[in-house]
């Protein structure tokens, strides 16, 4: 049986998504715009409340976090990673669910086989190579201290 290519070139036009790439980057920028305003906002609230700057980041920082591990939990956050895509998947909220969402999914599984085995599934690859990329600049920024670079 031969498949026409004119008729299996409108059935992959069909079957095929259209992307609006100007679409996606507004929606990009306003998703990850909104995440920072919320983020500031938390800020200027822990500021106001008497913390130190630093500290009043550090808990700007978990408040993020346990937002994006709760909307992941009731399963809000992939809404609005559908919605937003990389404005919501690259601040450190896209991070905490991609540690999440595999613990919630592989949950049924058990504590040690399931979650344990399946948590970093998606970020594990982030944190192998972050960690190896901040090993091999310190040994070259210490290698060009060395040599009085």
């Amino acid at each position: 049986m031969e498949i026409d290519k004119k008729e299996y070139g409108e059935y992959v036009k069909k079957v095929t998504p259209v992307h609006s790439t100007a679409r996606n980057i507004l929606r990009a920028f306003v998703t990850g715009g909104a995440i920072c305003l919320i983020g500031q906002a938390l800020t200027e609230l822990f500021l106001f409340l008497g913390a130190e700057k630093e500290a009043a980041s550090a808990w700007t920082t978990l408040s993020l976090i346990g937002g994006s591990v709760l909307l992941t939990g009731l399963n809000l956050y992939p809404r609005l990673v559908k919605f937003g895509g990389a404005g919501a998947l690259v601040p450190i909220t896209g991070f905490a669910n991609s540690v999440v969402a595999p613990a919630i999914e592989y949950r049924a599984e058990g504590h040690v086989f399931g979650i344990g085995c399946k948590i970093f599934t998606i970020a594990g690859p982030v944190i192998l190579f972050g960690i190896f990329s901040s090993w091999l600049l310190g040994l070259i920024s210490w290698a060009g201290g060395a040599m009085g670079f």
